[in-house]
């Protein structure tokens, strides 16, 4: 099969070409304008209310932070008090134990000084008759 091509074919080819690439140039152009479009326009909008948004979440995370570290401190200062109230209450159950095992040892040594007392009275008394006997000579 031979094809001819006739130079009014060639111009024709040469002319779809050249409308074919002015149409992808315009549409390159459409796509540069939109994109300065965007970057003159949208981008800085867009920037500002992100970087607003940004220290407004900051700003509230910053709040959030801080009740956070109020209520870790209340539950400290709770559980210390919690704690202090523990050993003060173990500090007044040993006192009392100390306290009535100082009584016991008190009355211990009561009752042995009693005891004592007694054995030198009789003793003293013995030798008030001794001595009574040996004065009557």
């Amino acid at each position: 099969m031979l094809v001819i091509f006739s130079p009014d074919s060639l111009i024709t080819g040469r002319s779809c070409k050249e409308k074919r690439a002015f149409r992808e140039c315009r549409l390159l152009e459409k796509l540069n304008k939109m994109t300065s479009d965007t970057n003159e326009n949208d981008l800085p909008q867009c920037t500002e209310s992100m970087h607003e948004k940004l220290c407004d979440a900051l700003t509230r995370l910053e709040a959030a932070n801080h009740m956070a570290q109020r209520i870790q401190q209340r539950e400290l200062e709770a559980e210390k008090s919690t704690h202090l109230q523990l050993c003060v209450e173990r500090r007044k159950q040993d006192w009392e134990e100390f306290l009535k095992e100082q009584s016991r040892l008190k009355e211990e040594v009561d009752e042995e000084h009693a005891k004592a007392v007694g054995r030198l009275s009789a003793q003293y008394d013995e030798m008030k008759k001794d001595l009574a006997k040996h004065s009557s000579f």
